[in-house]
């Protein structure tokens, strides 16, 4: 097997890993404030069964990885992981999400290990709206962690807007703003029904749209782009005369399914071929064994679903699949 192909023509080049289902946050839109069940230090992937696994999907062409969480900067080490990874051949990208409580601290030694790129999670620029949607946390050092991530170089960095209904949606134009007056490109993204599809997610999702709406009620002159580096499956834009730009993530006004490349490692062991769907494959019991390890991608590629079918649950409509319990902190997003 030479590239990772599914049923459907997709070739999969893009490993989103997973370090840790822990986090120093509570967003309302990713996990329950309380009662959260984690995973115990000893059934996660140690580092070194990490880079076994990536050694095996960059002998079939993967290329790019993203390190996620949980938080994954809470994990401690993290930086020995990347050097490891850096090191594999066939590995030419490595990206980081984060939520940028930590980053600050560990930026410098992150961009030396061999992260290329940050996100950073940014939902409000009002400290109040800050506590109310992260639970916790203070938003002067997300400011801080993104002041250090262009210190050290970090190029581009995203910052990652999830769009909440009667939340924020009233700061749009101020990340427009803000995308036009920094060197930074703000991604928009829809509320994803990841692990609990219920009242407050349908009452909570705003459809996209409406970025465009708000940029066009403000008189700004936005032109689509495609120079963004890594923009997966966001649809980039530039505001004229400005120094930065903004995306738009909509898996479910508009998903992104046909063109997706991606696989997902939970923190737990596990490849998750499709972030919606209940399908996974444990890699425990092939590590070691390289042939059953390549088996395994093989097989996550017989398992990706053609789409989601998040747009039909939001309209109430009957799916083709199950989706997962889990909730994005536990596959990583």
């Amino acid at each position: 097997m030479s590239a990772l192909t599914d049923r459907f023509g997709r070739v999969h080049n893009y490993l989103r890993i997973s370090v840790t289902d822990r986090c120093n946050l509570r967003c309302l839109y990713c996990m329950p404030e309380e009662g959260m069940q984690f995973e115990p230090a000893e059934n996660l992937l140690t580092y070194d069964q990490i880079a076994e696994v990536v050694r095996a999907g960059a002998s079939l062409g993967i290329s790019k990885l993203r390190i996620t969480g949980g938080e994954p900067l809470v994990r401690p080490g993290l930086a020995d992981l990347v050097k490891q990874l850096s090191a594999i051949p066939g590995i030419n990208d490595i990206s980081l999400t984060t939520n940028g409580i930590l980053l600050a601290d560990q930026a410098e030694a992150l961009r030396e290990a061999g992260v290329n790129r940050v996100n950073i999670s940014l939902d409000t620029l009002d400290p109040a709206r800050f506590k109310f949607i992260a639970r916790r946390g203070d938003l002067q050092r997300v400011l801080k962690g993104i002041e250090a991530a262009a210190k050290v170089g970090f190029a581009p960095i995203k910052l990652n807007c999830v769009l909440l209904k009667g939340v924020n949606e009233d700061e749009i134009a101020a990340f427009l703003r803000m995308a036009y007056e920094q060197p930074l490109h703000v991604r928009f993204i829809e509320y994803m029904p990841i692990g609990h599809a219920d009242d407050n997610w349908r009452n909570h999702y705003l459809p996209l749209t409406r970025v465009l709406e708000i940029a066009q009620e403000n008189g700004l002159n936005v032109a689509q782009i495609d120079d963004v580096k890594g923009n997966g499956p966001s649809d980039d834009y530039r505001i004229e005369g400005g120094k930065g730009s903004f995306g738009l993530i909509h898996p479910i006004s508009d998903h992104f399914c046909k063109r997706c490349n991606r696989l997902r490692l939970t923190a737990d062991g596990h490849i998750h071929p499709c972030l919606y769907w209940v399908d996974e494959l444990n890699v425990k019991p092939a590590l070691g064994d390289p042939a059953k390890l390549l088996e395994l991608f093989g097989r996550a590629m017989d398992l990706k679903p053609q789409n989601h079918e998040m747009a039909a649950k939001l309209a109430n409509e009957s799916l083709s699949h199950e989706p997962t319990s889990r909730r994005m902190s536990q596959i990583g997003g």
